[in-house]
């Protein structure tokens, strides 16, 4: 837990003044009469977000907090929990009404409870207009009924990430681009005896987006446009015969796999390819490890659809409706979204987050390093998880319960043949999408 008082603010003097005219709230004029924000008087805020899993997230997340504080005068305290354990908080603070005045949740967390949530529809209109507009997948996941329920950081996305001399010592230029060309890869890699794997475990990040990507490759999906469920399908049935065979050139143990374990895997030199954010990548540069030179990333290939269907980890706030400053609040997100701070934590992550808005897809740090650039457009191939159908309490329930992790897992492992894993699915999305 971290905080920043009154009492920093007045130690800080009179270069609070000096700071304020850089700090994207209180600054240019045309921002100010675009939407100036007046918090409540007496305002302190608590914010709960996940741990970060690069360091300069939090380095750069907190100087940005103590700027605004610096500014406002607002004392903000900043509690981190880990990724599996922010859902469930939120929703109990959502359904008691009370906890932290803003929290940074999970993909359509806001969707389950719309109405308990601040409506911040002028904030979005106004980063909208001014940096590009939102990404259609962001606004998907921030909008509801024509309001804007949650605000969108961005998306800690998933690439292939591989050793390249392992892939050219299987006969391989680079990764490819369709998912027959992939599935054969893998089998060299495995072959070779550098085999890959992805998480198959109950992970909120990369067991949710390789799994969501096998299924949407291959045409299949959990729900239709109006809500009903058709995961039991012979699209699904391809995908998941699809995920078997690349299952038999993983390494064991892939099933129990959360988070953080294909990133220590890879650094052990125990598999050369899996999906991932750039945190590989971000620690063996940060570390000068060893591998750092032989790390590269490739986009997830397309499927059988003919373009790229993937799902990415989607963070976003949203500011609980029991909040006694919602202004102040509303404020705070401001500040954090503006350029002047934005791109600098955006930087400080090393490309981490993927933007939900289109002006920072220019930000340096897509394009100074060559191998961060595949990460910067994955908020715009991106689907959100309720494809094909609405976001609501249903899907999120659906993500909540790792209903499309579990039948990829079921299948590619053997646990369950393919038509056995995805009736199961089809019954457990139905409890959700009730008729």
């Amino acid at each position: 837990m971290s905080e920043f008082t009154r009492r920093d603010t007045l130690k800080m003097g009179a270069g609070a003044a000096a700071l304020a005219a850089g700090s994207g709230l209180v600054a240019p004029r045309a921002a100010r009469a675009a939407l100036n924000i007046q918090p409540e008087s007496g305002a302190k805020l608590r914010l709960l977000r996940w741990k970060r899993f690069v360091a300069g997230d939090e380095t750069l997340w907190m100087e940005n907090t103590k700027k605004f504080t610096q500014t406002t005068g607002i004392p903000v305290r900043v509690d981190n929990e880990s990724w599996e354990d922010v859902r469930p908080k939120a929703a109990v603070a959502a359904n008691i009404g009370a906890g932290p005045d803003i929290i940074l949740g999970w993909y359509d967390d806001p969707h389950q409870y719309p109405d308990k949530l601040v409506d911040l529809s002028e904030l979005a209109d106004y980063l909208g207009n001014k940096y590009g507009g939102w990404y259609p997948v962001a606004e998907s996941y921030g909008t509801s009924h024509g309001r804007w329920i949650g605000l969108p950081l961005g998306a800690a996305g998933a690439c292939i990430v591989y050793r390249q001399s392992h892939v050219q010592a299987a006969g391989f230029d680079g990764v490819p681009g369709d998912t027959g060309g992939f599935l054969k890869l893998c089998q060299a890699l495995h072959a070779k005896g550098t085999p890959a794997a992805f998480a198959l475990g109950n992970a909120v990040g990369d067991g949710n987006t390789w799994a969501h990507w096998i299924l949407w490759s291959h045409g299949g999906k959990v729900v239709d446009k109006d809500g009903n469920v058709v995961i039991n399908s012979d699209e699904t049935r391809a995908a998941l015969e699809y995920a078997a065979e690349l299952y038999k050139t993983f390494i064991p143990g892939t099933t129990s796999w959360l988070d953080g374990n294909n990133n220590k895997a890879f650094l052990a030199g125990k598999i050369s390819l899996t999906a991932n954010g750039i945190s590989i990548y971000y620690a063996a540069k940060t570390t000068n490890h060893p591998l750092t030179p032989d790390i590269y990333h490739a986009n997830l290939p397309v499927g059988p659809v003919g373009h790229p269907a993937e799902l990415h980890l989607l963070t976003q706030a949203m500011v609980m409706g029991y909040t006694k400053y919602p202004n102040a609040a509303k404020a705070y997100l401001q500040f954090m979204w503006e350029k002047e701070q934005y791109e600098p934590w955006q930087e400080a992550v090393q490309g981490y987050i993927t933007q939900p808005l289109r002006a920072y897809e220019k930000n340096p740090v897509w394009t100074e390093d060559p191998k961060n650039t595949p990460y910067r457009d994955l908020v715009a191939r991106m689907q959100n998880n309720g494809y094909a159908g609405p976001l609501g309490y249903a899907s999120a329930a659906v993500m909540a319960d790792y209903v499309v992790v579990n039948m990829v897992a079921e299948a590619a492992s053997g646990a369950r043949t393919p038509k056995q894993a995805m009736e199961r699915a089809q019954k457990r999305a139905e409890r959700y999408y009730k008729v």
